[in-house]
């Protein structure tokens, strides 16, 4: 009865630590000293995907921070049907990294990583790390340029090339809060 115990309570506290976004998700210290323990390390998730794919820590993290705050199931907002009535969603963006669905099956079938996950950290952070490092070997953008590697991002390679971004306030926001926060989290990483 024991034995059946602990990989239960095992299995919750896993599930808690997903349950919720970190706290002080501008900070990018206190991001990883809450998710580093026995269950999740996100530091050791994120300096994976640096290693792997070449691209700063700081930059993945503020990328995350930028999409959906840290939030594992985020979800863009509903369209209303007479204000009341919830409709479809604007967009299939989903998980940390707000993958679209295409995008995330395209990721899969490249890679051959079938069982990953939107919403699991560690799968989120290395396909953001593979989408910046294909950025810049398609787009020339240094894998360091947080701006850059977010417009790539959010409008696709395509749309990157033919810059459709310009045209989107949204897109050159979301870019400018990466770069921001990449610069912070750089700072705070230098100090923790």
């Amino acid at each position: 009865m024991r034995f059946i115990a602990i990989p239960s309570l095992l299995a919750v506290l896993a599930l808690a630590g997903c349950a919720s976004a970190p706290k002080s998700t501008g900070n990018a210290c206190a991001i990883f000293s809450q998710r580093d323990g026995l269950l999740s390390d996100w530091r050791a998730d994120a300096r994976r995907a640096s290693a792997e794919f070449g691209v700063p820590v700081h930059v993945l993290m503020a990328t995350i921070q930028a999409e959906s705050n840290f939030e594992a199931r985020a979800r863009p907002p509903r369209r209303w049907i007479l204000g009341f009535i919830p409709g479809k969603r604007i967009s299939t963006a989903y998980g940390y990294a707000q993958v679209l669905d295409g995008t995330w099956d395209d990721y899969q079938r490249r890679t051959g990583r079938h069982a990953d996950r939107r919403n699991d950290f560690a799968d989120a952070v290395r396909f953001i790390g593979w989408y910046h490092a294909d950025s810049a070997r398609r787009l020339g953008i240094d894998k360091s340029d947080a701006y850059r590697l977010y417009l790539a991002y959010h409008s696709g390679h395509a749309g990157y090339e033919r810059g459709v971004w310009r045209s989107r306030p949204e897109a050159l926001r979301g870019a400018k809060r990466a770069q921001d926060m990449a610069r912070r989290y750089a700072a705070q990483l230098a100090r923790c």
